[in-house]
């Protein structure tokens, strides 16, 4: 093996998400940016790779309309070898059709590779497409939803999660995975990790350079809304004379609502 490709997305911190109280539409102007969590795992996979089998090149490829630096680093911290990215203004609002085909023009510029590693989905949109999509454009076999993952060989073997089971399939490589986060603990780069990354390379790309006409983007999504779940609070409040008695009204409460059982 020589070279595995990591799919990085710039993603919204949910965590720090906030909300309109009265429209209940979500604030993301100035919500701050960190890569997704799951291709987090993907990125230490491919580091736990690297570690058993020797010389691979890790690489990170991304695609962002705004300045993708900070994440960037942070990946090449953690253990990647160089890093590529698509920042134009350009694939701002495109769907996930448009988000693989940037990132699968991407991988066809990175030139030879063995594996494309992505995260199973992102929690800020949590659709689970862009991998699929990716693998089907580059006509690679392809595993999802993995949570163990061996290399021998030509060969990727992994165990899947279905429903209600689980399956081991082998392909032959190249191929594209796809991690869920049961796979690893990602790990916290050091500040000597940090300071090193300041010196990998980080290669840019315009839409023009890769070749993508802005039409082959055009969304075959509309998003028509996003809200913020409705809740509301029934006030109630326990009285009595003693904390006992209070607890005793609380669990009752409870007990009734069905949040707990007899």
């Amino acid at each position: 093996m020589k070279r595995i490709i990591v799919c990085l997305k710039q993603a919204v911190d949910v965590s720090q998400l906030k909300v309109d109280a009265t429209t209940r539409q979500l604030i993301t102007a100035g919500a701050p940016k960190k890569i997704s969590d799951f291709d987090k795992n993907a990125l230490e996979e491919a580091i736990k790779i690297r570690e058993k089998l020797g010389s691979v090149e890790i690489v990170t490829l991304t695609m962002s309309s705004e300045d993708p630096k900070i994440v960037l680093r942070e990946a090449l911290a953690i253990g990647a070898d160089k890093a590529y990215v698509a920042n134009d203004v350009g694939v701002q609002g495109i769907d996930t059709s448009g988000t693989a085909y940037v990132l699968a023009e991407g991988a066809k510029r990175i030139g030879e590779f063995d594996l494309i590693l992505c995260g199973e989905t992102s929690l800020d949109s949590f659709s689970g497409l862009v991998g699929s999509r990716i693998g089907e454009l580059l006509k690679l076999p392809q595993i999802t939803s993995v949570r163990k993952l061996s290399v021998e060989g030509n060969f990727v073997t992994a165990e899947r999660v279905l429903e209600d089971a689980s399956e081991t399939v082998k392909a032959k490589m190249p191929a594209l995975v796809t991690v869920t986060r049961e796979i690893n603990q990602p790990r916290i780069p050091s500040l000597m990790m940090i300071m090193k990354a300041s010196k990998k390379e980080i290669v840019t790309w315009t839409l023009a350079d890769l070749g993508i006409p802005k039409e082959k983007l055009s969304p075959k999504i509309e998003v028509l809304e996003a809200l913020a779940p409705k809740t509301e609070r029934k006030k109630a409040k326990m009285t009595g004379e003693t904390v006992q008695e209070i607890a005793e009204k609380l669990a009752k409460a409870l007990i009734q609502e069905g949040v707990v059982g007899r």
